[in-house]
């Protein structure tokens, strides 16, 4: 049994993906029916929060992986590895980011704490890192539906977007089968690096307006 211990833009597609291969899965989540074509897939849903540490121990239980995908705040993620230790788990699978520890960007520390945590536990692991995935695209529709513009602190930086689907389908593939890829810690990327601009020049074609990445956010000097 693998346990996913969310179901957002990557852990509903790993759970899927793996439900297609007949594998056991169980997916953490604090409401179930928020879930529902994840069961209607096959997949066991265990009501809980990682802010709860005695539910993730009762989703930890059966489990021999864990596809380890959040928001990257320490306190759950750690709270799952702790578990995953004490319930003899023999790979854990973590989605993350670049992650120096001295990073100005928070969400990039955080993640630094998580993955010396986890390496700190001796649970075989590997780590899937990526920079930014293509669906936060999305999240731009409101200001430039009010505005015909996005902002942008990454001026004219290019950054490797890849799809959230790609990153859960290899996060599926290892946790079915690990054997080769403990310790391991791999890039995923799309086809190309690409810059807000870039971003911006694709959605006016595709809108047939304007969608121009024009208001830099306070601080950036492009």
């Amino acid at each position: 049994m693998i346990l996913v211990t969310t179901a957002g833009k990557v852990g509903s597609e790993a759970v899927r993906l793996l439900r297609e291969r007949d594998v056991p899965v169980r997916v953490l989540a604090r409401d179930p029916a928020k879930v529902t074509a994840l069961a209607d897939a096959g997949a066991e849903v265990a009501e809980g929060d990682l802010d709860v540490p005695a539910s993730i121990d009762d989703a930890m239980a059966g489990i021999r992986a864990v596809v380890l995908v959040s928001p990257a705040v320490p306190a759950q993620e750690l709270a799952v590895v702790r578990s995953a230790a004490q319930a003899g788990v023999s790979h854990v699978v973590k989605a993350t980011s670049k992650a120096p520890a001295d990073s100005p960007i928070a969400r990039r520390r955080w993640q630094a704490e998580i993955e010396a945590g986890l390496a700190a536990s001796g649970i075989p692991h590997t780590l899937l890192r990526s920079n930014a995935y293509m669906q936060n695209v999305l999240a731009l529709a409101p200001a430039i539906a009010k505005t015909s513009s996005f902002g942008s602190s990454a001026g004219k930086g290019r950054s490797g977007l890849v799809d959230a689907r790609d990153v859960a389908a290899v996060a599926a593939e290892i946790a079915a089968a690990p054997a080769g890829h403990a310790g391991k810690t791999y890039w995923l990327t799309g086809p190309g690096l690409i810059s807000n601009y870039d971003v911006a020049a694709v959605l006016s074609k595709l809108l047939g307006r304007t969608a121009a990445n024009s208001r830099l956010l306070p601080g950036h000097a492009d």
